[in-house]
Order: C-alpha cells, then sequence, then structure tokens
C-alpha cells in the first residue's frame, strides 16, 4: 500500500534593506535599496597584513571595488553585475597607511618551507598575528584584511599535539562519521560536505590549518577586531573563469561589510523577541591529555546579534546513536547561560525559544532545557535536523523547488535547496538532498520549516542569499572548526562577526 504523501511548497522568505523595502534576492535589494542598517555613506577603515608584493595586490583590489564590474556567469538573474562599493552597500573601503603592516619575505620563506616538513608552523602563524596585534588599540581598523598566497591557504600540517593513542581514538571516529555519511547512498563531494556541517568531523583536531589557527589566535586578544582573509588567487584571477570579479566583489565585500558592524539585510518572516539557539560539539583535547566534546550554543534573534557560549564539555564516551548528548545537568546550565545572555543583551527574556540540534534530542537533554526556561520562557521548541537518504524529483524528473515541505506518514523533509524560481535555475549538480526535520515535543513543523528556510538566508558571507542549513547550524560549525585551536578553558569570542 503506498504511503500518503503531503506536499507544500513553502514561499521564499523576503529579507529586509534600507527603509522597510523587501526582497527575497540580496544581491537586488542591496542594489536597489542599500543595507538594512541604512547609515548612509560610510567609510569602512580597513588594515593590511601580507607579504609586500601580496598587500600591492590587495591595495589594487580593493581600489577596483569602487567601479562597476559586469558580471559573466550567463545567468544575469543568479549573477548579478557589481554596482560599485557605494551602489552596493553605500560604503568607501579606506586604507591608510598606518593600518599597513608588511610581513618580511625572507622570514616568510624560511617559516614555510619548514611548516611544509612539519616545523615552524606555530611560529608562522605567530608572525602574522604579530602585525594583527600591533594594530589593535585605541585607533584600529574596523576589519582587517590579511592577504596570504594560496598555498598558504592550502597548508594543512598533522596536529603535532597528539599522543599516538589519541590520533587512533580520532582516526576511529573519523571512520564512524565517514560510514555515516557513506550510509546516504554513494553521497555526492557536495553532499558529503554538507553532511560534514551537521556533525562532528574529527579531522577538525587531527589536522591544522593556517586559516583555521590564524583566526583562532587573532580573536583570543582582548581588543580583537575581526579578520578576513584574501587570498592572492582571488584578487589576480582575470579570465573571470569560474566566479566573475562581479561576483567575488560582492561575497567579499558583503562580507566585510558586516564584519565591520553592518547589517547587510535584516529578516522579515521571524517573529520578534524569539531566540533560536542551535546546539553543537566538538572534537576536543583538555590539557590533562584527555579527548572531550565541547559542546557550544549558538544563539541568533532579530533583537539581538548573533552570539555563542562554550557549555560543559562531555566525555567521548557520552554518547547516543555514535552522536554526543548533553546530560540534564549540562543542559540545564547551557540553556541557563544562553538566557542570561539574551536578557543582558536585549533587556528582556525571550517570549519562545527554539533550540536546533542535528541529532535527535535524547530525554536528559529535554529534562534540562525545561528546567532552565521553567517560570522564564513560556515555550521552547525542540527542532532536530539531519542528513537524509530520501530524494525526489518533480514529474519529468525535475528537481523540487527550494521550500518543498514533504510530510511521510511522522517523517517531514524540507528542501533547503533545490530550483530556485528567481534566479530560473537550479544551482546543483546532483538531485538535491533535503533536510529530515523533526520535533522532541509536540509543535507545528510547517511553522518551525518556515522558520529554518529563513535562518538559510542570513548568511552574510556569501551575498546569493541561500545555504544549505540555517545560521544557528552553520554558526555552530564556524565555532567548531576554531574551537580545535583553543585551550579548553578559553571560550570563544561570543560575537558571529569573528567566525565568518
Amino acid at each position: 500500500m503506498a504511503l500518503p504523501l503531503k506536499i507544500d511548497v513553502l514561499p521564499e522568505p523576503e529579507v529586509e534593506f534600507a527603509n522597510a523595502s523587501r526582497d527575497v534576492d540580496p544581491r537586488r535589494g542591496l542594489a536597489r535599496n542599500g543595507p538594512a542598517d541604512n547609515r548612509g555613506l560610510r567609510t569602512i577603515r580597513l588594515g593590511l597584513v601580507g607579504l609586500p608584493d601580496d598587500i600591492a595586490a590587495a591595495r589594487q583590489w580593493i581600489k577596483r571595488l569602487k567601479q562597476f564590474m559586469p558580471a559573466f556567469e550567463g545567468n544575469s538573474n543568479r549573477f548579478r553585475d557589481w554596482p560599485g562599493l557605494e551602489g552596493a552597500l553605500n560604503s568607501l573601503f579606506e586604507v591608510d597607511d598606518q593600518f599597513v603592516r608588511p610581513i618580511e619575505t625572507g622570514i616568510y620563506n624560511a617559516l614555510f618551507k619548514d611548516a611544509l616538513i612539519g616545523r615552524s608552523f606555530n611560529e608562522l602563524v605567530e608572525l602574522f598575528d604579530g602585525r594583527i596585534l600591533s594594530l589593535f588599540g585605541d585607533e584600529a581598523p574596523d576589519c582587517i584584511v590579511v592577504c596570504i598566497k594560496p598555498e598558504l591557504g592550502d597548508l594543512r600540517v598533522a596536529n603535532p599535539g597528539l599522543t599516538p593513542e589519541e590520533r587512533r581514538a580520532l582516526e576511529v571516529l573519523r571512520a564512524e562519521e565517514e560510514s555515516d555519511q557513506l550510509a546516504l547512498f554513494q553521497p555526492s563531494e557536495e553532499e558529503r560536505k554538507a553532511a560534514q556541517a551537521l556533525y562532528t568531523v574529527a579531522d577538525d583536531l587531527l589536522f591544522r590549518t593556517f586559516y583555521r589557527a590564524l583566526k583562532a589566535r587573532a580573536m583570543m586578544h582582548d581588543e580583537a577586531v575581526p579578520i578576513q582573509i584574501l587570498r592572492r588567487d582571488t584578487v589576480d584571477r582575470t579570465d573571470d573563469k569560474g566566479q566573475s570579479s562581479a561576483t567575488r566583489s560582492w561575497n567579499f565585500a558583503t562580507s566585510l561589510y558586516y564584519k565591520a558592524k553592518g547589517i547587510p539585510w535584516r529578516p522579515t518572516d521571524l517573529p520578534k523577541n524569539v531566540c533560536f539557539v542551535g546546539i553543537s560539539f566538538h572534537h576536543m583535547k583538555k590539557r590533562s591529555g584527555h579527548l572531550v566534546y565541547a559542546s557550544v550554543a549558538q544563539a541568533y534573534s532579530t533583537d539581538v546579534e548573533p552570539f555563542a557560549l562554550k557549555g560543559a564539555n562531555v566525555d567521548h564516551e557520552q554518547r547516543q546513536d555514535r552522536q554526543p548528548y548533553l546530560n540534564e545537568t549540562q543542559a540545564e546550565q547551557l540553556l541557563d547561560d544562553v538566557l542570561k545572555q539574551y536578557l543582558n543583551r536585549a533587556g528582556v527574556m525571550p517570549d519562545r525559544v527554539v533550540i536546533h540540534k542535528t541529532t535527535t534530542f535524547h530525554n536528559e537533554e529535554v529534562d534540562g532545557f525545561a528546567k532552565a526556561a521553567k517560570n522564564r520562557v513560556p515555550t521552547v521548541d525542540y527542532v532536530w535536523m539531519r542528513s537524509t537518504s530520501f530524494r525526489m524529483v518533480r514529474k519529468g524528473f525535475e528537481e523540487p523547488w527550494r521550500g518543498t515541505l514533504c510530510t511521510l506518514t511522522d517523517q517531514s523533509f524540507l528542501f533547503t535547496g533545490g530550483y530556485v524560481p528567481w534566479w530560473n535555475e537550479y544551482p546543483g549538480m546532483h538531485i538535491p538532498a533535503p533536510l529530515e526535520i523533526g520535533s522532541a515535543a509536540t509543535t507545528n513543523i510547517k511553522d518551525r520549516a518556515k522558520e529554518i528556510l529563513t535562518l538559510t538566508k542570513m548568511n552574510w558571507n556569501s551575498s546569493d542569499g541561500i545555504a544549505r542549513l540555517p545560521i544557528t547550524l552553520l554558526f555552530a560549525r564556524r565555532v567548531g572548526e576554531l574551537m580545535c585551536e583553543l585551550s579548553d578553558n578559553a571560550s570563544p569570542k561570543p560575537s558571529y562577526r569573528f567566525y565568518i
């Protein structure tokens, strides 16, 4: 007997720009109306750190951002011309000589050569971090652009801080993670990356990358400002193969604008005074040498800036279905900390909390979260989402639309990817993979799906307005990558601006 299948196509959420204008497309909305914070023509002061020739190339690239650049990708609905900084973000980028810190070429070359064979990695990070640190103080730039060569951006070394026993334990965990991904029947490389974003990734602790190590080091300083990595192959590309200069300008400038305390766009379809919280776990090594999971909460609301908090460390043996979970006390303490931070930032307690998790909720977690919310928050929703082997095509083997919600008996599947009607295009290579979503308590799944879809548009690291995951879980992945570089008693910077 065929199972009943219900299909809803949720409307694409609009986002808000200057003067309360709305659009589903961030690039079009910015070009027509300007950023949501509507602060008038704004000058953003940039610092530059890098080798002298990379700094020179970056200066030219930043200077070009003032100018119009045509998009050459072919679909003008999706890939929009770059109107210039004033036309896109009502801004100017200024590079003052007092905020330029060159790296000595000879020292860099020697350290990079040693880093390739497993030595001097920390010294290479410290070389760049020292120049970044010198820019902090009363007269600091709004954001620091770190100019690096492609080979430095790709640098990846084995973590020397692990004992052979710890490495073997992590390799076992990595094998488990890979088998979980393969359970999604021969996933494409794109689907593998999407699945990794939903789970702990042992590779984050097994290996170190320069990009991750530098961001973690730089943000831990008292007067830190966000850094933006600019690879030399981003600024040198002139043939417009792959992404055009226009598309690269949109993405770079939008991310930098947000890091410099701007707000490119806001959600329009989320209720006020609701706190969306993502709970995630990340591999970490304690100073005692014991491997643990670090629990992290990421919060997003229309009323406060996104923030992150570190929770309790969870023993690697505290797992269910091969995934870590919080016990009742740990869950209560973590949500209690989130609510206190929300009150400090918003001045009131939220009317509702929605907790997002990438695995189903353990009973102890629900009990702990409920205790923290009791007599403080009227409603708590417990929403989980995960990768799934479920696939669907429309009649004629066409891709389902982004926003399609399929309900099959007691299962629900949300396509955050798929055919994008305002682009008139499906931007993928394979049949789109939905998220399976569910709840640990009675709730309206369609309403929760609408919230998830809106939260997928809150990634200011890109200007296309489409992400597979909501910001609650995107933020989680970014925090997790940097947690591996921090000591077990260190707390990450709370602001999302340090992670994108």
